[in-house]
């Protein structure tokens, strides 16, 4: 003869088991972060999303410049991050670039260290070609 476990005990369970997933997932975030800011050297964490908004589901690319690696193009990147002191906006502008006026906006994000302090970077831009314009090699995540 078997015995059936009663309903509500069953949505207790589910609860409680609910509630102590949500609380190691919320436990783990700080982890991640700490591994990142224990990371030696100038390094970014680089993203490019589709659209007017960071997505916090795009993957990025991590960037490291001592020695360059981790980017596709990581000694061109980190050549013009350490000509700009680490700081995206003053990367010079490819004065032979000529972009289409095409509204197809892409947002670009950056996070790390850069010479010992926290740096951030966000910014939206009209289209990929006005992007790259702008940044130089530190946004172009592919071959």
């Amino acid at each position: 003869m078997t015995k059936s476990i009663p309903a509500k005990t069953v949505q207790a369970v589910r609860v409680g088991l609910l509630a102590a997933a949500a609380l190691l997932t919320v436990g783990a975030a700080p982890s991640q972060a700490a591994r990142h800011e224990s990371l030696p050297g100038n390094w970014l964490d680089l993203t490019v999303t589709p659209g007017d908004a960071h997505s916090s589901g795009t993957p990025g690319t991590l960037l490291f410049c001592d020695p360059p690696l981790g980017h596709p193009h990581a000694a061109q990147a980190c050549e013009e991050l350490r000509a700009a002191g680490g700081d995206i906006s003053r990367i010079p502008p490819r004065a032979d670039a000529l972009c289409p006026m095409i509204y197809a906006p892409v947002t670009a994000s950056a996070k790390g260290v850069w010479d010992g302090r926290r740096v951030a970077y966000t910014h939206t831009f009209s289209n990929s070609c006005v992007m790259a314009a702008a940044t130089g090699a530190v946004f172009e995540l592919s071959d």
